[in-house]
C-alpha cells in the first residue's frame, strides 16, 4: 500500500494535476476570503467554508479522474490485476495518495484564518468545527470519484460523471424541496451528503455525521475494490 501512495502522490506532483487543484482551491477560496470576510468585514471564517463547498464539483473531478480509469485506458491496469499486491492495498493506496493532496491544500489554506486572527478575532473553536466537517466532506467525495473512476474507461469520462454526480448531491436540498412524496423526500435527505456538512460550519461536532461520511467514504472505497475486483475476474 505504501508503494502505491508513494508512487501516486509522486505522479500528481510530477503532473499538473495537483498544482490545478492546489490553485483552483486556493484561487477560489481566496476569492470568498476577500468578499466575505475582508469586504464584509466579517471574522467568521465558516461562511467562507460554507460557500466554497460548491467547489468541490470542480475540483474533486480533476483529483481523481486518473487514478483508475487512465490506467484502464493504457492497459496498465493489467499489471495491477496480475500482481501480488492485493486490490484492496492498490485501491486504498490511490485514495490516500489524493487525500494527501487533498489534505495539503488544507493546510494551506490555513493562512486565511491566521490572517483573520492578526486583525481581528475570530472564534477558532467554530472554524476547527467548520475544517473537520470540510475535510470530511471532501474525503467522502473523493472516495465517490475514485468510485466512478474505476467504473469509466477514460479520465474524460470520469470527470464528466464525477462532476454529473456531485453537481446532482450539491443540488439536493433543492431537489428533495420539490418532492411532494413525504418518504421518498425523507429517504433522499437521510442520503444527502452536502446537507450534513452546514452543522459543522455552525460549530457543531456531530457523531451522527462524522460516522455517516466515515461510513459513506468506506463504502465507495469498497464499491470500488469489487469493481476492480469483478474485471480482474472478468478479464482473468
Amino acid at each position: 500500500m505504501a508503494a502505491v501512495w508513494k508512487k501516486e502522490v509522486q505522479s500528481y506532483f510530477l503532473s499538473p494535476i495537483a498544482y490545478i487543484f492546489m490553485a483552483v482551491f486556493m484561487l477560489v477560496t481566496g476569492l470568498f476570503f476577500v468578499l466575505t470576510n475582508v469586504l464584509g468585514q466579517s471574522a467568521e471564517f465558516n461562511n467562507t467554508l460554507s460557500n466554497i463547498a460548491f467547489m468541490f464539483i470542480l475540483v474533486v473531478p480533476v483529483l481523481t479522474m486518473r487514478l483508475l480509469s487512465e490506467e484502464r485506458r493504457t492497459k496498465t491496469d493489467q499489471l495491477l490485476l496480475t500482481s501480488p499486491i492485493s486490490l484492496t492495498s492498490v485501491v486504498v493506496g490511490k485514495y490516500l495518495a489524493a487525500l494527501t493532496v487533498f489534505a495539503a491544500t488544507l493546510v494551506l489554506s490555513l493562512v486565511y484564518p491566521l490572517v483573520l486572527a492578526i486583525f481581528g478575532n475570530p472564534a477558532f473553536g467554530e472554524i476547527f468545527s467548520g475544517y473537520i466537517g470540510f475535510a470530511l466532506l471532501g474525503c467522502t467525495l473523493i472516495a465517490l470519484g475514485l468510485f466512478m473512476s474505476a467504473l469509466c474507461e477514460n479520465q474524460v469520462t470520469a470527470a464528466v460523471s464525477t462532476f454529473g454526480v456531485i453537481l446532482l448531491l450539491w443540488m439536493g436540498s433543492s431537489i428533495i424541496n420539490s418532492i411532494s412524496v413525504t418518504w421518498l423526500a425523507d429517504i433522499l435527505s437521510w442520503l444527502s451528503i452536502y446537507d450534513r456538512f452546514y452543522g459543522f460550519v455552525q460549530g457543531i461536532i456531530g457523531l451522527a455525521p462524522t460516522f455517516y461520511y466515515i461510513s459513506a467514504s468506506a463504502l465507495f472505497v469498497f464499491l470500488t475494490i469489487r469493481t476492480v475486483e469483478k474485471r480482474r475476474w472478468s478479464e482473468g
